[in-house]
């Protein structure tokens, strides 16, 4: 576990199948006094967020007058937390007492006035919050993000024998353990690693951190005291362990194993998987389901250079940063320039000697207000003891960060400048970023040409500034953007002949994230490789989950899932898992040995993200993307809304399928 991650204050009876999405204590600190807990309260709610506070008090107290005016936020630009809501401050002191008097009525025992608002109310309430309309389907999507609506994990009555194989600890292998152990389904979990934690446990460069705020980038059943609003490595890889640890994970992963291959057999509907342990011995493992669960952000790419391996000074990948490595007065040279580079170069640049990094193509990059800013000590503490404050908060990040941005990203057929931007929403953010770059780059305006992209905002990954452009100011830093024509022992060269020494060479150049399941083959009933019926780098699976050819098999965090729009992933693998789980329920209830999705609705459905992705963003041609294959078809974003995705996973539909009995 990370130095600095904080143990998790959510409270969760591990023996109880029943998972709540809001799972954090309601009581406060046990220790404290009455007047002490009312100082800590007050402390909390003079900082609180009053958009946040206003949702407190309409379900504390069930009075509707806090959604209207005076009280009713304005809409915020960008994307920060707009803590005061636009209030005056009359108005703002007005919730805060309302607020403070209600939360320790609360805490006394006065009952909720409203414990599970209506989906219509929900959506009222959360257009106030963030000062804009939402729409009415939002309404049981909002629920289920704020707890009304369990998740799905009523215990299932699986046949004696029966086991879920699951591939990865990390992100998606923990949630699927979650849910597996909560609805009683036997499951192993094989981890090639020695512990938990997947791509937060191998990425351990400096600044390595997440771009979605960390009370969203959680699981709904697992929240966490964060001491960051934006969570660095060691506290999210902390919160994985932690999570791991809470639920009593451990036993039921093999740590130190690897798969290398898994093959359907037809006759007794099983996965058979071959493992190799940690004293080198193989052997097969046989389950009813298989579930992936390794992501894509593995294996790192490494660039085609000539001369890449004559470099003699440390050279690595960021996903494999030394731990012993020192950098001072080191002249160091940084191939790529996107998430890792800009989490990276502006963490080290005043302890080399020299910054070279070398640019492929430029990005663009928001205004990051909350980064390295900690979650001060009395909003933990309301955040920790306010269940409701909680889950609104999250709500609240949800909307802004997850289905706010799809409408802008969409393409306007009449629009006069598709060159430059998307339609006008686009083209007002493309002015807004640039006059951001602009002021960020001071007296360096002469790099602004280098590092103002031509392709409309969002159309690659829109990354998170964290200092980037002010970096680009110091003179110990140089960008460059001319491509590399080789590296030699000691430096690199470039293809206008410009020679930039190094003595140390970092590869940020990212991860074959196009090609789905790079970590082991799987063979289908027909004996195809998965590999070879996703064409190598053109995986579809329908909802992003199964795949034709191959029965009981799951992938989570599959083609098409990421959501390039903004919001939390996590999430998503919730939703996946809360639909395998009803398969694997309605299997068990019918006696079915083998679900196959029908190749005609496997097929429907990714023409439809097709044909939703040429009116996106992600198909404009004026930019390279990695969520993008040599054919031009996007394979890693879902054009789909998260609540559409969530009306789509609500249940498991088995005439989608093809069905054996068991």
């Amino acid at each position: 576990m990370g130095a600095d991650a904080p143990t998790s204050t959510g409270s969760r009876n591990v023996g109880d199948p029943k998972l709540d999405v809001v799972t954090v204590n309601t009581t406060t600190n046990p220790t404290a006094s009455a007047d002490d807990a009312e100082q800590l309260f007050t402390e909390a709610v003079a900082v609180a967020n009053i958009p946040t506070l206003l949702m407190v008090l309409v379900q504390l107290t069930g009075e509707m007058h806090w959604l209207e005016e005076p009280y009713r936020p304005k809409r915020q630009q960008g994307m920060g937390d707009n803590d005061s809501g636009g209030l005056s401050d009359r108005a703002q002191a007005e919730v805060r007492e309302a607020a403070l008097e209600a939360i320790l009525g609360w805490r006394n025992g006065r009952p909720v006035a409203i414990p599970e608002p209506s989906p219509d109310l929900l959506v009222e309430m959360l257009s106030c919050s963030m000062g804009e309309p939402v729409p009415a389907e939002y309404g049981p999507f909002t629920s289920a993000q704020l707890g009304h609506r369990p998740v799905d994990v009523e215990p299932i009555d699986v046949p004696t024998g029966f086991s879920v194989l699951v591939i990865g600890a990390g992100v998606s292998g923990i949630c699927a353990a979650v849910n597996l152990q909560a609805a009683g389904v036997p499951f192993t979990v094989i981890e090639r690693n020695h512990t938990v934690g997947g791509v937060w446990l191998e990425n351990r460069y400096p600044g390595a951190g997440v771009d979605t705020p960390n009370h969203l980038y959680s699981y709904s059943f697992a929240q966490h005291d964060w001491t960051k609003f934006f969570a660095l490595r060691d506290e999210l890889w902390g919160y994985l362990e932690s999570v791991a640890d809470r639920f009593d994970l451990r036993r039921h992963i093999r740590f130190d194993t690897t798969v290398s291959a898994t093959r359907y057999d037809e006759g007794s509907k099983t996965w058979s998987v071959t493992v190799t342990g940690p004293d080198g011995d193989t052997e097969t493992i046989e389950a009813n389901l298989l579930i992936s669960g390794t992501g894509i952000f593995n294996p790192p790419v490494s660039p085609d250079i000539d001369g890449l391996d004559d470099f003699a000074g440390p050279s690595f990948h960021t996903s494999r940063w030394p731990d012993d490595l020192d950098l001072s007065d080191k002249r160091v040279a940084i191939i790529g320039n996107g998430a890792s580079c800009m989490q990276t170069a502006p963490e080290i640049q005043d302890d080399v000697a020299s910054l070279t990094i070398f640019q492929r193509s430029n990005h663009w990059a928001a205004p990051f207000e909350q980064f390295r800013r900690e979650v001060p000590e009395p909003l933990r503490f309301l955040l920790r003891e306010m269940p409701i404050y909680q889950a609104w908060y999250r709500v609240r990040l949800g909307w802004t960060f997850n289905d706010r941005m799809h409408s802008a990203l969409q393409k306007d057929p009449d629009w006069e400048h598709p060159d430059r931007s998307l339609n006008a929403t686009n083209d007002g953010h493309r002015a807004y970023f640039t006059r951001y770059v602009t002021d960020e780059l001071g007296e360096r305006q002469d790099l602004l040409d280098k590092v103002l992209p031509t392709y409309p905002p969002f159309g690659k990954r829109m990354l998170m500034d964290n200092g980037w452009y002010r970096m680009l100011r110091n003179p110990a830093v140089e960008l460059v953007d001319d491509p590399i024509a080789g590296i030699e022992a000691d430096r690199v060269i470039t293809e206008d002949g410009s020679v930039h020494e190094a003595d140390v060479l970092v590869i940020a150049t990212g991860f074959d994230v196009l090609r789905f399941l790079t970590t082991f083959e799987a063979y289908g009933r027909s004996g195809q490789s998965l590999r070879d019926a996703w064409e190598d780098d053109n995986a579809k699976a329908y909802l992003g989950t199964v795949v034709p050819d191959f029965p009981n098999f799951f992938v989570l965090y599959g083609p098409n899932l990421q959501p390039g729009h903004g919001g939390s992933l996590i999430f998503v693998i919730e939703m996946q898992m809360r639909y395998i789980l009803s398969v694997i329920r309605q299997m068990a209830d019918g006696g079915i040995g083998s679900v196959e999705v029908r190749p005609d609705v496997h097929r429907a459905y990714n023409d439809g993200v097709d044909r939703a992705h040429e009116q996106m963003v992600w198909t404009h041609p004026g930019m390279s993307t990695y969520y993008r294959n040599d054919r031009g078809r996007i394979v890693v974003n879902s054009p789909y809304r998260n609540v559409d995705f969530f009306e789509m996973t609500q249940a498991a539909d088995l005439d989608e399928f093809i069905t054996e009995p068991a």
